[in-house]
């Protein structure tokens, strides 16, 4: 009998780490990397982060910092895509963030500013709402802010559970900004403290009277 209970707790405990989704790989232009390969590995698995004050909400449970994450250069203006290793199938915003280190990339732990440069949510026809997911999101950096080092953050926000406890799925790439402009982005936040609990879009009940959305965080950016 103890054999059986410890086979089921494995089984459990395989089954809650594989229930879920995270972004483990990182392309650009028509080069993709192999997994995690300038992307920050996180130490949760796939499972989300919940609470909303954590520092866990900037690069996900064990990105903290990426002394062993490669950085990438990306030219301003080319695009980008994230791919996870399942297609997203909580629904939910997901958006695309950027924060510049101070230094180095891989010695940031995104405790700066953060300003948003990509957003997809849902789209309403006949009383129905459709959410985009998919297994890969494809982006572009943009043209006008300064070179330097930057950690790209894309973030995939679960409302699935009304009543329950929206979940954040993060990945952090670190990435190295050329052939930029001089724009710097004045419509920032801190995380956590980008997306805050009154605000509608992470209270929003999607199976009752769900007719609008306005996703969470700042603006996005426009060169």
């Amino acid at each position: 009998m103890k054999c059986l209970f410890t086979a089921l707790a494995a089984s459990l405990a395989v089954s809650q780490a594989t229930a879920h989704y995270i972004a483990i790989q990182l392309s650009v232009g028509a080069e993709k990397f192999g997994k995690y390969v300038h992307i920050r590995q996180n130490t949760n698995y796939n499972s989300p982060v919940t609470l909303l004050a954590s520092n866990d909400l900037r690069c996900n449970v064990g990105g903290e910092t990426g002394t062993n994450t490669t950085t990438v250069d990306i030219q301003a203006g080319s695009p980008f895509t994230f791919t996870y290793d399942t297609a997203v199938y909580h629904q939910g915003p997901i958006s695309v963030y950027m924060s510049k280190a101070p230094t180095t990339a891989h010695d940031y732990d995104g405790s700066g500013p953060w300003f948003k440069t990509q957003d997809w949510g849902p789209t309403f026809s006949g009383g129905q709402a459709s959410w985009p997911m998919r297994l890969s999101y494809t982006s572009n950096i943009p043209k006008c802010i300064p070179n330097g080092e930057y950690l790209l953050r894309i973030q995939s926000l679960g409302i699935h559970n009304p009543g329950g406890t929206p979940q954040f799925y993060v990945s952090c790439a670190q990435i190295n900004v050329v052939g930029g402009g001089s724009t710097t982005p004045k419509d920032t936040c801190l995380i956590p403290g980008c997306v805050k609990a009154t605000d509608p879009g992470y209270t929003a009940n999607i199976y009752n009277n769900f007719h609008s959305y306005t996703i969470p965080g700042p603006e996005v950016l426009t060169c």
